[in-house]
């Protein structure tokens, strides 16, 4: 019994000198933002009072501000800005998809087994059916 009270001990001073150490942590969490453009995930992180950063980015199809959101996390490492280590706060982690919205037989994307990928091809799809459409109008002249 006396030993798992000092091992209990011995466990809260461990936790006690490591958030000294590295601090309490971050409350604030990355807003939701997968699946948005960069550049409506990047005006909602900086309306949140953040700042995005781009970790990595897969593809050179698209834009930087027309890549998909695939992941945001919250900066897990500290900065030295002014010679006293702090946690990087406020930052905001984005890892982008450049390559398109779906896959085909020519170019990447997501692949049309994932909802991203089927969600991105029937939109393409009845943007393309409006433009038909449109076009069809206005080759018709009205009698």
């Amino acid at each position: 019994m006396k030993k798992l009270i000092v091992f209990a001990g011995g466990a809260v001073v461990a936790a006690s000198a490591s958030m000294a150490l590295f601090g309490a942590g971050v409350a604030a969490a990355a807003p939701d933002v997968v699946g948005q453009t960069y550049a409506d995930a990047s005006a909602a992180i900086e309306d949140e009072g953040g700042s995005p950063k781009v970790a990595v980015s897969v593809g050179g199809t698209l834009e930087q501000d027309d890549c998909i959101v695939t992941n945001a996390w919250d900066a897990p490492f500290v900065r030295d800005d002014d010679g006293s280590f702090a946690h990087a706060e406020d930052e905001v982690m984005l890892a982008l998809n450049c390559a398109g919205g779906f896959a085909t037989a020519t170019k990447p994307g997501a692949s049309l087994a994932s909802t991203a990928g089927r969600e991105a091809k029937a939109a393409a799809e009845e943007a393309a059916a409006e433009e038909e459409q449109e076009l069809a109008e206005a080759a018709t002249p009205d009698e």
